[in-house]
């Protein structure tokens, strides 16, 4: 099993774990297991049929973005890391 691990932000929606484990050999399948034991989870991370592009999304280290996306292959020694993007910075005046 794959082992998920979500910002503070994101615990509120697994019981305030820090990490949970969930099985799929692709990151959509993943987030699938995952979505069906958390609900609330899916709209923060993937309300639309695409992730959003508000969550960044790691798979040992890796921007998904950068691999297949939601076809990121998954295997069971892999982390996957669900970071909100961080909005803000500083405005000039």
């Amino acid at each position: 099993m794959a082992t998920v691990r979500l910002a503070p932000v994101l615990r509120t929606f697994v019981a305030g774990a820090k990490t949970v484990t969930a099985e799929g050999n692709t990151l959509a399948e993943v987030l699938s297991e995952l979505y069906r034991r958390y609900p609330a989870l899916k709209e923060h991370l993937q309300p639309e049929h695409e992730l959003s592009r508000f969550v960044n999304v790691y798979v040992n280290d890796q921007d998904v973005r950068y691999l297949q996306k939601l076809e990121t292959p998954i295997g069971p020694n892999d982390t996957i890391n669900l970071l909100p993007a961080m909005a803000g910075g500083h405005q000039h005046n």
